[in-house]
């Protein structure tokens, strides 16, 4: 597979090889997929035996049309059939919005979905891009983005809630005012793809109000949420007169059986269906504590099944694709084709532990490894670097940037629990040190005003190097990450030093990421901690807003920023379309 890598990006016009032709590269086995955002635990394994039992059946006739598909479905979500149009796949039915309502401009934020930004630029459409900020952890402001459509004078928008690639997610009421504050545009899209993954309230879908609206339309997925992206469904939810005028142009059997006989098997399977969501929500937060733990890697928050990442200092995204793809069998999605990104992004689908167990190992080989051939750079590589400008990029690795150790390293210390039993903000672990309840310790002096500086605690002294005569010192980026406890003991160079460095070093640290200086803490309009600020106040924070001493809890991670419901009953049958979220843990 080693020589045909590249080809196989390069040959593709979708961001990554297809399952089926990587598995034709590797003698029929496919890699462990962190690449493709789809439910790990649903179907059940009972499920594929019945569809494997019916197959000659499935494949040998036609389905039953597109209309009584529907019917089955919306007598699952109990939502009205005149309001209900199902695609092949809710890519067809952003074709069909795109050809039939957009009429000359759509707002979108990016980075996101490809096919939101691509789609109307291939019908001749203006496609006004609004930026989220990496400073602000990809939060969407919604005023803000309200204020950048009227500026350009835009006819539809659209949300992604969660948005992917970062699961930056907005509640209800705001998405509800969102739709309020555009009453008057041709079209407000809400595209609710991966929102059964979120879990930060308990009904964060606003399907029920666009069926009274007359300018919305709510895009919903089935494969993502079903773990079948292959049969290709899903549908959008608007009032009679818009879900008819998309429907009345789909194909009469644009439904395959297959999609047929999982919509007529779901009734008996909603318990089912509800604890692998269960499942996906505990796995995304163990998940994001193991990649936290590696040095210099930025762990966002995320309501969908999958976490945006960005590399330590260096790395390059397409290195680190094709590396844990040939040698460790692992494919991840590299977001630098993705609009408003680069390919120090990637994005990571939840999986079960196991495999995420094997994602962090490949990736700890392939960053930090011997270095030869690492896709973090090394000293005399022919690249710019250093030593000495490789210690600047590794303090600021360390500090994600921000003058704040990574979570990892409050994560392992002494004496905290599992992240499976991570307690809720009720029962926040014990302080570690620097005061930090959570994942994030305060911000390091090297980053904050000297007032701020002068009254951080004195460090612990290190200990003496080494005589000259004995094993000569490696080069600073070849050393291996040092333990936590050094680490988090470790005091920053002062500021004189950096202002004494080597010009080579100081462009460095002229490139890297700052922080913007420190604001009052202010309350998140929307509850969501570092996904939507509200207007004005969340900008410029070196911390992500919503947090509590300067620290996430797990449950926060999670995107809760209340305590841990208790359990409800196990649900019976299957869920409507406004209470399935919740229901399992």
């Amino acid at each position: 597979m080693a020589d045909n890598v590249a080809s196989l990006f390069r040959g593709t016009a979708a961001h990554s090889p297809s399952m089926a032709a990587l598995a034709r590269e590797s003698d029929g086995v496919g890699p462990i997929d962190f690449c493709i955002p789809c439910n790990p635990y649903f179907p059940t394994p009972g499920m594929f035996d019945e569809l494997a039992g019916r197959l000659r059946e499935i494949i040998t006739y036609y389905p039953s049309s597109a209309d009584t598909i529907t019917a089955e479905l919306c007598s699952l979500l109990q939502l009205p059939p005149s309001c209900v149009a199902m695609g092949n796949g809710s890519t067809e039915l952003i074709t069909w919005i795109d050809h039939l309502l957009v009429r000359e401009s759509l707002a979108i934020p990016v980075p996101t979905f490809g096919r939101w930004t691509d789609q109307p630029m291939e019908t001749g459409k203006r496609v006004d891009m609004f930026p989220l900020q990496e400073s602000t952890g990809f939060a969407l402001d919604p005023a803000k983005y309200i204020q950048f459509i009227r500026a350009r004078g835009t006819r539809v928008a659209v949300i992604c809630n969660p948005n992917n690639p970062d699961g930056g997610f907005l509640s209800r009421q705001t998405v509800v005012n969102f739709m309020d504050a555009l009453q008057d545009l041709d079209l407000v899209i809400i595209d609710e793809s991966f929102l059964e993954f979120a879990d930060a309230e308990n009904e964060p879908s606003v399907v029920e109000e666009a069926v009274l609206r007359p300018n919305v339309i709510v895009l919903r997925s089935l494969g993502k949420n079903f773990g079948l992206h292959g049969i290709r469904f899903g549908y959008l939810v608007a009032n009679p007169a818009l879900a008819g005028k998309i429907r009345s142009m789909l194909p009469k059997w644009n439904l395959n059986s297959f999609a047929e006989t999982v919509v007529f098997m779901l009734k008996e399977h909603g318990a089912e269906y509800m604890e692998s969501l269960h499942l996906v929500r505990r796995d995304r937060l163990d998940m994001a504590r193991q990649l936290t733990a590696l040095p210099g890697l930025t762990v966002y928050p995320s309501q969908g099944n999958f976490l945006f990442v960005r590399l330590p200092v260096g790395a390059e995204g397409t290195v680190v694709r094709d590396r844990l793809l040939t040698e460790h069998r692992i494919l991840v999605r590299e977001c630098g084709n993705k609009i408003g990104s680069s390919s120090r992004f990637l994005r990571l689908v939840v999986r079960p532990q196991v495999d995420v167990r094997r994602l962090v190992s490949g990736l700890e080989q392939v960053l930090y490894g011997s270095r030869r051939g690492a896709a973090v750079p090394e000293p005399s590589a022919g690249t710019s670097y250093s030593s000495g400008t490789a210690a600047v990029d590794r303090l600021i690795s360390e500090t994600n940037g921000v003058g704040m150790p990574l979570a990892a390293q409050a994560a392992a210390m002494p004496g905290l629990p599992p992240a499976q039993t991570w307690p809720g903000p009720a029962q926040a672990p014990a302080q570690l040190p620097g005061g930090m309840p959570g994942l994030m310790p305060a911000p390091a002096a090297a980053m904050m005003p000297a007032p701020a500086a002068a009254m951080m605690p004195p460090m612990a002294p290190m200990p003496p190097a080494s005589p000259p005569q004995q094993q000569p010192m490696p080069a600073v980026a070849q050393m291996p990450p040092p333990p936590m406890q050094a680490v988090a003991q470790m005091p920053p160079p002062p500021m004189q030093a950096v202002a004494q460095m080597p010009p080579a070093q100081m462009q460095a640290v002229a490139q890297a990421p700052m922080p913007a200086p420190p604001m009052p803490s202010m309350p998140n309009a929307t509850g969501m901690p570092g996904m939507t600020p509200a207007p004005a106040a969340g900008l410029g924070q070196t911390a992500m807003p919503g947090l509590r001493n300067g620290g996430l809890t797990a449950a926060q991670v999670r995107g809760r920023t209340q305590p841990e419901p208790e359990p409800a009953p196990q649900p019976t049958g299957w869920p409507a379309a406004g209470a399935m979220y919740n229901q399992v843990g």
